[in-house]
């Protein structure tokens, strides 16, 4: 098994539009980044960047500060972390054009995903952008300018009638628009080169991309999640980008946020088949074709939607694929050296399980959400659809007419009771754990989606039973046997 991985750059992404770590556990986890093989970081601010003047309105309420940056910055240097900054530039621009005041900039007025690319207004917004995150990253060797998934792209009125004209496409307009980005950022940055995701140029004819200059200013980066990924297709794609002229191309796989939109645990042999995939793509091309990889942890799909797995529950999934890059494969020898740099006796690659308590910063947290993952909401599912005594003496039908068998208090209350604190402590031991890493904002959201519905249906339970007890006997139903044990 070879030692040097065929990707020289192998880059840690960081999205930062859902459960933005402190920089205080960032301080804990850099250096365990680097010693399972990473030398960098993509770090995708979104509205975690402290954006100055008619900007600020960008802002999260937790959002960095300038001297926070400044010490991620420095942390990675600590541990030889290269980082590049990402800033998006016309799809994903959610939590830019979800303002009021910036509204009037999008392609499609009631969708604030794409920036209208018509406007002069648009591209001195992303300029603006762009200077105030270089400001904060002086030196940079790349800048990633996204550019991926722009929907509803040429739907916009001003779109409409460009298009109307002869030899205008979409394709033709997205291409300028990305030519106008990267070279307003060699412009202002020339030290910097603009790094794009490649999907809006995949099914372009490369007569097209040769002719437009584009291949001449940015490199794209070539992404798929998948775990049966088409090797064949990508060598042949990465053959076309050459052709057109682009002088690097870059692979992203993904270490977590790829397999559902609300995923909370990361199956790990999905990320693992798809960085053995992408080594076999690196195998199929001249060596130094690919710059490097960018291995993708996303923490919500888009602005607007639920978060993923959170960053301590990927880390075991990125220890396997960093070190499956580096090690060229993953034979038992590399799964060893992945539970040492973990602390973890057994990892589990199949299942969501793993034996014994592991010692990797954030590990508390891995543990929690697996046991609320895997056991929460089928416990309380189990009580409320498959209890006997539930199901049997105490149906929505009696709940809603607060009719119960007084006998059957019995069974069912202590058993509800007993649940429900067992899951309390668990979900107040877990809070205290996200309260270390995580801001509150997330902490709240995380529990709210994952933990409270199946505690207030436990707590329901509970006050429908204590309210069909009453003061009173309850009333027996019509052909209820009160007499009758179960």
């Amino acid at each position: 098994m070879s030692g040097s991985s065929p990707f020289k750059m192998r880059l840690v992404h960081l999205d930062l539009k859902g459960a933005p770590p402190k920089v205080s556990y960032l301080a804990e986890v850099f250096p365990l980044f680097h010693a399972l093989g990473a030398n960098g970081l993509l770090i995708e601010y979104e509205d975690m960047f402290p954006y100055e003047g008619h900007l600020r309105l960008l802002r999260a309420q937790h959002a960095y500060s300038s001297s926070e940056i400044k010490e991620i910055l420095h942390l990675a240097t600590l541990n030889e972390l290269e980082v590049v900054p990402l800033v998006q530039t016309f799809g994903h621009m959610e939590f830019v054009l979800k303002h009021e005041a910036l509204a009037h900039l999008r392609e499609v007025a009631f969708f604030p995903n794409t920036l209208n690319p018509h406007k002069a207004e648009s591209l001195a917004l992303v300029g603006a952008m762009i200077d105030q995150v270089m400001e904060l990253h002086p030196g940079a060797r790349w800048l990633h300018v996204g550019c991926d998934e722009v929907y509803y792209l040429g739907e916009g009125e001003a779109s409409r009638q460009w298009l109307q004209q002869e030899q205008n496409t979409k394709a033709r307009l997205c291409l300028s628009h990305v030519k106008a980005v990267a070279s307003r950022v060699l412009a202002r940055h020339p030290a910097t080169k603009p790094l794009v995701w490649d999907d809006m140029l995949r099914d372009i004819p490369e007569d097209q991309l040769s002719a437009s200059g584009v291949p001449q200013l940015v490199e794209p980066m070539l992404w798929d999640y998948t775990a049966d990924l088409d090797v064949h297709g990508k060598a042949l794609l990465m053959e076309k980008y050459r052709k057109c002229g682009f002088q690097q191309l870059w692979a992203a796989s993904a270490f977590k946020g790829a397999t559902g939109v609300s995923q909370a645990l990361t199956p790990i042999e999905h990320h693992l088949r798809n960085h053995m995939q992408w080594l076999q793509v690196a195998a199929h091309g001249p060596a130094d074709t690919l710059q490097g990889i960018v291995l993708t942890g996303w923490q919500r799909y888009d602005h607007f939607s639920v978060l993923c797995e959170l960053l301590p529950v990927g880390i075991p999934s990125l220890a396997v694929c960093l070190q499956s890059l580096l090690q060229g494969g993953f034979a038992e020898d590399v799964k060893t050296r992945v539970e040492n740099f973990l602390g973890m006796p057994s990892l589990e690659i199949t299942g969501f399980t793993s034996e014994g308590a592991a010692s990797f910063p954030g590990s508390d947290i891995l543990a929690l959400v697996t046991q609320v993952g895997l056991h929460l909401r089928s416990s309380v599912d189990e009580m409320l659809h498959r209890d006997r005594y539930v199901t049997g003496w105490f149906s929505s039908y009696h709940r809603r007419r607060k009719l119960i068998h007084p006998v059957m208090i019995q069974h069912i209350q202590p058993q509800a009771l007993s649940l429900l604190g067992r899951w309390s402590a668990l979900a107040g031991e877990l809070e205290a754990a996200l309260r270390r890493v995580f801001y509150p904002d997330a902490v709240e959201e995380w529990l709210e989606e994952n933990v409270q519905p199946s505690l207030q249906q436990l707590q329901q339970l509970l006050q429908d039973l204590g309210e069909a007890a009453g003061p009173e006997p309850p009333v027996a139903s019509p052909g209820l046997d009160t007499g009758q044990e179960p």
